[in-house]
């Protein structure tokens, strides 16, 4: 069983870097860095689940998987571009995005969230 809440020390998390072609990131401000671990699934399988975390700064992106967060320290907006719906999210907030939404990230706080994501056609 896993359990996290708002404030637990997660573990280690190793370098995310913002490479992967599918999600198109952009940097827009700051030097976000990201890191994270895949507790469940991942590669191969439909679903996953896993630790995020992002220092301060903006960027955008299209979302991969239909993706369930939420925050376990730090505060962020998202923006969804295509209507500029904004969603600010802090510690124990959750928030639903469906896979290819492209989205602005705006990490005020370094973020750490809890995810599970699916992807019918597989990670």
């Amino acid at each position: 069983m896993l359990k996290y809440k708002p404030g637990d020390d997660v573990g280690p998390l190793e370098h995310w870097p913002f490479d992967n072609p599918a999600s198109d990131y952009r940097i827009k401000e700051g030097d976000p860095k990201t890191s994270g671990r895949i507790d469940a699934g991942g590669p191969g399988h439909t679903t996953r689940f896993g630790i995020w975390r992002c220092t301060r700064g903006v960027f955008d992106c299209t979302e991969q998987g239909d993706e369930l967060m939420t925050i376990l320290s730090g505060r962020c907006r998202l923006v969804q571009l295509d209507n500029g719906e904004t969603c600010d999210l802090g510690p124990g907030d959750s928030l639903f995005v469906r896979d290819g939404s492209r989205v602005s990230w705006v990490v005020i706080e370094d973020v750490t969230k809890v995810f599970l994501g699916h992807k019918a056609d597989g990670y």
